[in-house]
């Protein structure tokens, strides 16, 4: 099963996150499918492309819950 999920990347104490379309059984910081965006939680910083997460979860790509609350934070600041 394919999952979108956050791989870490960043430093110590300062994380930022790339959200990316991956199998479940791969490591959390293994090979990707294919990069979506990146999330910074420091500075709130997000940047998704909504149109290639929403091909994927068309596909079957299931988002974790955290990764959810993002595509549907970036889908409202769209909206504005």
């Amino acid at each position: 099963m394919v999952k979108i999920r956050l791989k870490k990347m960043g430093r110590k104490k300062l994380p930022v996150y790339k959200i990316v379309v991956t199998d479940e059984r791969a490591k959390r910081d293994g090979k990707a499918v294919e990069i979506l965006g990146t999330y910074n939680p420091k500075s709130k910083e997000l940047k998704l492309d909504i149109e290639k997460a929403r091909e994927w979860i068309a596909k079957g790509a299931e988002p974790t819950p955290r990764v959810a609350s993002l595509i549907k934070l970036a889908q409202s600041e769209v909206a504005q």
